[in-house]
């Protein structure tokens, strides 16, 4: 990375550390499945001598905890031993939302309540899941499942209760046998272990420190309890990247960061996956998780597509906005030092007889291109650059199935004239034809026996 780069990056942390009057911050990037820069600004006891964070000091990361449990539901899912559509009832039976889905608690949109009953859960000592679970009642349910989002720290508390019960151990002894142990995450604990910052609350109106709490969630920890360090985190905004290794399919990542809420602003500016947050930032879509405790912000991001992230964490309780820091640091890096992107070469990966497909087809008068793609796979857009363009993938029938864009799990199938040369195209009843409205092919409702024609005058 350039020394200005550097320098660039360096700066924004410390403008931060500053305005936001925050005793320490970190800052992180990976690109290309690599931590390519870390930063660090501060000292983490607040005074002008004390000592400095490096990338093994552990922060809380509060709610990108429910990044994990989202993850590991989708792994019980993938091994089918759920469904999203599953009621809660089904696996963790006797509370008063059971007719809630689990697809709705990952998306925040079943309607619970967003916090805990009793005492603020995040500054008081937790209970465990049976004692939790007998304070459950009617009050915990808000609002009607997907009527809007509802962002539900109570569901995740459940959530994790509901790994626990299929897994037959804690939820965190699942989190570190599935994720952490693979994916190389030693220093992301349930509590402080080693070098780690203290949590701190700033006086509003004065340069002066108060103590914050760190207490042991319990039923509630699924949903903010753990800590973690520059290089734990790093490698799990890695995994937002799409770096998954064996922890779960990329298809399913790309599944849980669909939009399945969204904000209700003028302009989408942010949404909710499973169990992952979505925003768009300076003309990029970021994928990850915000996080605060008493005494901690976190923010773990990657752009998608870009195999590109960021994280920022800050023991302090209210202060940076370092969402806008995160967002920056990816800016400040693709924009000073933007990469050439892979050279073009021919592919021996591609089918070469089935290049009677390609070219153009019409979807009535409107010109579709037909690329072939590598591994059989088929790109079908349309020619104006606008409109229904998508991805399609060998299904193994002689058919193909949408990936993306408007025909995803569409059945794309060739027809074939009497000498066997392509025809039409069927995509979901639409007809593709070589030529506009070809009368040679079954065109919806016919083709004007006229043909094409000039008006009568």
């Amino acid at each position: 990375m350039l020394e200005a780069t550097k320098a660039a990056l360096d700066k924004r942390l410390a403008d931060e550390q500053r305005a936001g009057r925050t005793p320490s911050l970190v800052g992180a990037l990976v690109r290309d499945g690599e931590l390519v820069w870390w930063g660090g600004r501060g000292t983490l006891d607040g005074s002008a001598n004390g000592p400095r964070p490096d990338e093994d000091t552990q922060y809380r990361i509060g709610s990108i905890t429910k990044t994990f449990i989202a993850v590991l539901v989708l792994r019980l899912r993938d091994e089918g031993k759920l469904a999203l559509d599953d009621q809660l009832d089904k696996h963790l039976p006797g509370t008063p939302f059971g007719d809630r889905t689990i697809g709705a608690l990952l998306a925040h949109a079943a309607g619970l309540s967003s916090e805990a009953p009793g005492p603020w859960w995040e500054r008081a000592e937790g209970r465990p899941w049976p004692e939790f679970a007998t304070e459950l009642d009617a009050e915990s349910v808000r609002i009607d499942p997907y009527r809007r989002f509802h962002y539900s720290n109570l569901g995740f508390g459940v959530l994790g209760e509901l790994v626990a019960q299929l897994r037959g151990k804690s939820w965190f002894e699942a989190t570190r046998e599935e994720i952490l142990d693979p994916l190389g995450m030693p220093r992301t604990t349930t509590g402080p272990e080693g070098k780690y910052a203290p949590g701190f609350a700033v006086h509003p109106w004065a340069d002066v420190l108060l103590h914050e709490p760190s207490e042991d969630a319990k039923a509630m920890a699924p949903a903010g309890q753990l800590w973690s360090t520059v290089t734990d985190l790093a490698r799990w905004t890695r995994f937002f990247a799409g770096d998954t290794a064996e922890v779960l399919s990329r298809d399913t990542l790309a599944e849980m960061s669909e939009p399945r809420m969204v904000g209700d602003g003028n302009a989408w500016l942010g949404g909710y996956g499973l169990g992952l947050q979505l925003f768009r930032r300076q003309g990029r879509r970021f994928t990850g998780h915000t996080g605060s405790m008493p005494g901690f912000l976190a923010t773990s991001l990657a752009a998608s597509g870009d195999d590109v992230g960021a994280l920022v964490m800050a023991n302090v309780t209210r202060g940076p906005e370092i969402d806008a820091v995160v967002t920056d640091l990816v800016d400040i890096l693709e924009t000073r030092e933007p990469r050439l992107g892979a050279e073009w070469h021919a592919s021996a990966a591609v089918d070469t007889s089935q290049l009677e497909l390609t070219g153009p087809w019409y979807w009535g008068p409107m010109p579709y291109a037909l690329r072939l793609l590598p591994d059989g796979w088929l790109d079908l857009s349309p020619m104006s650059g606008g409109g229904r363009a998508s991805r399609f993938q060998p299904y193994g029938d002689g058919t193909w199935i949408g990936l993306d864009g408007y025909f995803t799990r569409e059945i794309l199938r060739v027809n074939r004239d009497a000498a066997g040369n392509p025809n039409h195209l069927w995509l979901g009843t639409f007809i593709f034809t070589r030529t506009p409205y070809a009368t040679d092919a079954p065109v919806p409702g016919g083709v004007d026996e006229k043909g094409w024609h000039l008006p009568s005058p």
